[in-house]
């Protein structure tokens, strides 16, 4: 699964030679300190998280059983520079973005990942605040479904995880920044999408958007996020308020989606939604039917990944 992709300027790339060459007094780790025990639980982690487990390819020799830190790097987003700087205590002050996808790259149980947040001296998510962590259990199973396009999303609708196939059918998301990886804003502001829909699915779409979002302001009333994503939509969109306002009920159903795909044309798919009560994350499961022109386009799509043509944002 990909993951979010984070600008390292913020966090000072440059690293620090000196008198006593590359690594500094304290040798290639830095000394044994916050940011010394941040990376010494990073390196363990790495090393413990199988290629396998994280989907990836075993075959080649190995000097360890672990990840690799350009694997690690291609898990979670970020570069392999930037993981290296981590691990050697060279990089301070990680952003909540990184902690959460090194977490997510690394199957981290939820106390581990508080103990992350904390070694880099980071507030753990707190309660009334939405989540993005995906568990280790959660995180396997997306690993078997990754012949169907799927996307991960969050109680407020961010996209925090998707695989290579989504992409290649709907777009690639890892240039989008900020409300641009929001599906509900995305779909209220009218972003470029390769996706269309009925007038009756629209209906159903975006009343159980606005439903699932006011839920969620209940089951997260410290969200400052959430409450500036409602706000937002409701000052930007007329449609989402006049929705919101009407207090409107609606509920996921198993639905079709057309898209128009640059290289491939037009594949409709089925779309479920499928939820994860205890993490409160949305999970949307693209597939076709065995023999129909769109299980063979999804298979097409699934051998040559977005290469078939330039990526339009979807």
């Amino acid at each position: 699964m990909s993951a979010e992709r984070t600008a390292h300027g913020e966090h000072g790339e440059h690293a620090e030679h000196g008198e006593h060459g590359e690594y500094g007094e304290y040798g290639e780790y830095g000394e044994y300190g916050a940011h010394g025990e941040l990376g010494a639980a990073l390196r363990h982690w790495r090393d413990r998280t199988a290629p396998r487990e994280a989907g990836l390819p075993t075959g080649g020799v190995r000097r360890a059983p672990g990840l690799r830190r350009e694997e690690l790097a291609q898990l979670a987003g970020l570069s392999v520079d930037y993981v290296t700087r981590l691990e050697r205590g060279r990089a301070t002050s990680p952003s909540d973005q990184v902690l959460t996808a090194l977490s997510r790259a690394l199957r981290l149980s939820e106390a581990e990942r508080e103990h992350l947040f904390r070694l880099a001296g980071q507030a753990p998510p707190a309660a009334g605040h939405i989540s993005r962590h995906v568990p280790p259990s959660v995180q396997r199973l997306l690993d078997q479904l990754r012949l169907a396009p799927l996307g991960v999303h969050d109680a407020a609708y961010d996209l925090i995880s998707w695989n290579p196939l989504w992409a290649a059918l709907v777009g690639d998301p890892s240039e989008w920044r900020g409300r641009e990886r929001n599906y509900v804003w995305r779909q209220f502001a009218g972003l470029p999408t390769r996706v269309t829909h009925t007038p009756e699915q629209l209906t159903r779409l975006e009343a159980a958007l606005v439903s699932d979002l006011r839920s969620a302001t209940a089951r997260y009333p410290e969200d400052r996020g959430l409450r500036s994503l409602i706000a937002d939509l409701r000052r930007e969109s007329d449609r989402f308020r006049t929705l919101w306002a009407a207090h409107t009920v609606g509920f996921h159903t198993a639905d079709t989606k057309t898209v128009h795909h640059p290289g491939l044309g037009t594949i409709v798919v089925d779309c479920d939604t499928l939820t994860v009560p205890g993490a409160d994350l949305r999970i949307t499961v693209c597939s076709a039917a065995p023999g129909t022109e769109a299980a063979e386009q999804l298979a097409l799509l699934a051998a040559v990944g977005p290469r078939t043509t330039a990526v339009t944002p979807g």
